[in-house]
């Protein structure tokens, strides 16, 4: 034999029901004997509530209110039962509504309404549903008869959560099942006392009938349905990986519900596991689906079983020397708190025993200071006591699981977690038994707490990144198609998650917080996004306070870079090819290093010196092994790379100029390439990598053309005046040839000075060998002294400048835990 139990939810509509009917009739078909508790019809306990009080406080809505509701019931009856029997049912039904009115009438003459009163006002939802779907259930064949547990349950007279008398309750059960053979569709929630007083059983009231009813016929299982898939690891609606579990001990069950997990209420379960029956958690509208076995073995599938949270709690700290080794202190404490009817969530002591605090309910601090300095004013006045300091705009995290006892570095991971994504932890908790870890922490990080934590315990080592890029031209676009075609490889070989949260450009901003669908971003970004506020988009991506946020900034924007300082305060990783931030004043490269050194996040910039080239990881790799860097000789500039490795003989100097501006290898006015500035910056950066407090204005720049070129009004001028120094530039290149050497211009870091000019160099030098726009960085080091070590490649590029922003956006995700 078994219980079925049936929510709400369930039974909330004549389509659920009939939902429920077949799931009755399978159970029926299976041989399994079942009996039936119920709910009232989905929303209709709170509206009787709030038809009571509209009585009671003289207000004569409620007329009209509980018209509605007798109109619901009597249309549930037309749409599951057939019309020839239809009007026995419905008289049942105005006969019970006809009392509720009467009753209802004398509280609103009086204006007032009693506990006893409003407990028998609210059992009418139970047997009103008890009695309808009794009657569809034998429209479909199966006999059934409606059960009123009031005859059954027995309580004391603590109307609104009375306590049952076990023994005499378990004996009445018993002997009504002998007498009764159909099938029994119970009423939840309700019972009464020995003068026969209706009174209802509190919070959960309906699981704990089921669960009475089944520790006293000893049934095989209690199946409540529901409308989740079971227990899950985390509230979906927080935590959207969230999933259902297989199997949970009671234990368990009772440490995630009181956390705020939407499982069963804790005492309900207790005649449940008093008696060894386990408690199945079912999806009425996915019958199909196993859900979740609530049983006193565990399973070792996971250590942990959940991450549960409340999210609305004051956190109280007493604290004064008179705490020290004073015996009875938390006694009187908790005590003066319980007459208070302060309910406490959760206690941490220092072994120093200077302070205690705790965690309660926002709405009882006042009440719980009063009953504080009520019990210590001797404690206060002496100043043995601090002022009761009070913090609000808390939740709790809670990590449970069982199997933690057994197993070293819980506590870790669970911390680790929290601390890589910013979240201070106010206080924490954990019991002797360890079943579970509680952190307490700001408000406002409760949902990146729950999913830092779901994602450390339960996703089998996948790692997510949620990312916000900035700019969609070149570099942005191409970015974008990249992670496009290899999410689906990183997910599956690297168990690295990348969802694109927001994106925005010069004109549009769009966010999802399920993650934009890389393959119609565009059209998702002229359909439901807006136009571009950059204050907006940056505070919409610290609003949100997802973990493991990241910041792309694909532009070359000065005004975002003003924002990265905030952004890295704010716990969230910033990826550039943007070089503005680290080549402005030193200062404020040096805040935004000691900014993401301080808040545990990530500034990466590869691409700021060589495109997809490794150059800054592998200096810092030099760096921080221990080498010393002597020199650094840099061709960094593609443009100027190509310009001279094409200027050979039989070319004039100016036509491979506007050779390079035509394969769009040089920017609109080649000038801004051959000033040497964009060489500049980078080897600043470089310096500033190495140590070396240096400004742009340190750095000596050979300007390589003549003040007419530079002050030419067009770009069309520019080439005319240009071609009047390509006698000049020939006479320099003959010069080098017949010397066996080429020109090339070259940055230059050594002795802590900087500076770039157009050198020869021999067939000895690296450099000698270049060709296209290729960059090459040379570091002679103490190490690599007698044998450089040269980096070369493409030093610019969209398709490489994308895989290198990429490539840092892949590294943040080794620093996670």
């Amino acid at each position: 034999m078994k219980i079925l139990k049936f929510g709400g939810t369930s039974v909330g509509s004549p389509e659920n029901i009939l939902k429920v009917i077949g799931i009755i009739g399978d159970c029926i078909k299976q041989k399994q004997e079942p009996a039936v508790v119920c709910s009232a019809f989905g929303g209709v306990t709170d509206q009787l509530i709030q038809i009571s009080s509209l009585a009671s406080d003289g207000q004569d809505s409620y007329i009209q209110l509980l018209g509605d509701l007798e109109q619901r019931h009597i249309d549930t009856v037309k749409a599951l039962i057939q019309t020839k029997d239809q009007t026995g049912v419905i008289d049942r039904v105005k006969k019970w509504f006809e009392e509720i009115k009467n009753k209802l009438q004398g509280v609103f003459l009086v204006k007032e309404i009693s506990p006893k009163t409003l407990d028998s006002l609210q059992s009418f939802g139970e047997v009103l549903s008890t009695f309808i779907i009794s009657e569809g259930l034998k429209i479909n064949g199966i006999d059934a008869e409606p059960c009123d547990a009031r005859q059954l349950v027995i309580t004391d007279d603590h109307f609104g959560s009375a306590r049952v008398d076990l023994d005499q309750t378990y004996q009445n059960i018993r002997t009504h099942f002998q007498s009764h053979k159909p099938l029994q569709v119970i009423t939840g929630f309700i019972g009464s006392t020995l003068k026969k007083e209706t009174t209802t059983l509190g919070r959960g009231g309906s699981d704990y009938t089921a669960s009475l009813f089944g520790a006293a016929l000893g049934v095989s299982e209690i199946e409540i349905w529901t409308d989740v898939d079971g227990v899950m690891t985390a509230d979906p609606r927080k935590v959207k990986k969230a999933f259902s579990l297989q199997s949970i001990t009671f234990d368990e069950a009772m440490e995630m519900s009181h956390f705020g997990a939407k499982v069963i209420y804790p005492p309900t379960m207790q005649p449940a596991r008093d008696h060894k029956i386990p408690i199945k958690i079912k999806n009425t509208f996915n019958p199909g689906f196993q859900g979740t076995l609530i049983s006193s073995l565990s399973d070792s599938t996971y250590l942990v079983k959940g991450i549960s949270s409340i999210d609305d709690i004051a956190l109280l700290r007493v604290q004064g020397s008179g705490l020290i080794g004073v015996v009875g202190i938390s006694s009187r404490l908790f005590g003066a708190l319980a007459k208070r009817k302060v309910n406490v969530i959760l206690i941490s002591q220092a072994s120093s025993e200077h302070s205690i605090c705790f965690a309660i309910d926002p709405k009882a601090v006042d009440d719980a200071i009063k009953a504080i300095e009520k019990e210590f004013s001797l404690e206060i006045q002496t100043r043995l006591f601090d002022k009761v300091i009070v913090e609000r705009d808390l939740s709790i995290v809670a990590v449970v699981g069982e199997k933690m006892k057994y197993s070293v570095g819980i506590a870790g991971k669970t911390f680790q977690a929290l601390g890589k994504n910013g979240i201070n932890v106010v206080a924490i908790a954990q019991g002797s038994s360890e079943l579970n870890i509680s952190a307490v922490i700001n408000k406002k990080d409760e949902s990146k707490a729950l999913n830092a934590l779901h994602e450390a315990f339960f996703l089998s080592g996948t790692k997510s990144l949620n990312l916000f890029i900035m700019g969609t031209g070149l570099i942005g676009g191409t970015l974008l198609e990249q992670i496009k075609n290899q999410k689906r490889f990183l997910l599956k070989e690297r168990a690295l998650d990348l969802k694109i949260v927001g994106i925005g450009n010069v004109e549009r901003m769009v966010f999802d917080e399920t993650g934009i669908e890389l393959e119609r971003w565009e059209s998702q970004m002229e359909r439901s996004g807006s136009p571009i506020d950059l204050d907006h988009f940056i505070q919409k991506m610290k609003g949100l306070n997802l973990p493991n946020t990241v910041f792309v900034d694909c532009t070359g924007s000065r005004d975002i870079v003003s924002y990265y300082e905030g952004i890295l305060k704010a716990n969230i990783s910033v990826v550039t090819p943007n070089k503005i931030a680290n080549s402005g004043p030193f200062q404020q490269y040096q805040n935004l290093k000691n900014a993401a050194l301080k808040y545990g996040v990530k500034f990466l910039y590869e691409t700021n010196v060589g495109a997809g080239l490794p150059v800054i990881s592998t200096l810092n790799d030099l760096l921080s092994s221990g080498d010393k860097i002597l020199k650094v000789e840099a061709v960094l500039s593609g443009t100027v790379s190509y310009i001279f490795n094409s200027f050979v003989a039989d070319r004039r100097f100016s036509d491979v100029v506007k050779d390079a501006m035509e394969k769009g290898l040089s920017e609109p006015d080649p000038r801004e390439d051959l000033k040497g500035l964009d060489v500049a910056r980078k080897l600043l950066i470089l310096a500033r990598e190495i140590g070396i407090p240096m400004e742009i204005e340190d750095i000596q720049i050979e300007n390589i053309l003549p003040d007419y070129c530079q002050k030419a009004e067009t770009v069309e001028k520019f080439f005319i005046q240009l071609q009047k120094a390509d006698k000049d530039f020939e006479q320099k290149r003959e010069r080098a040839k017949k010397n066996g050497k080429v020109l090339r211009y070259i940055g230059t870091l050594e002795n802590e000075k900087a500076w770039i000019s157009l050198q020869e160099v021999d067939s000895a030098h690296p450099f000698y060998t270049l060709s296209g726009s290729d960059n090459m960085i040379v570091f002679t080091t103490e190490r690599y002294k007698e044998r450089p070590l040269v980096i070369k490649g493409p030093g610019a590029g969209a398709e490489v400048t994308a895989a290198g922003v990429f490539a840092d956006i892949i590294r943040i995700s080794s620093y996670l835990s």
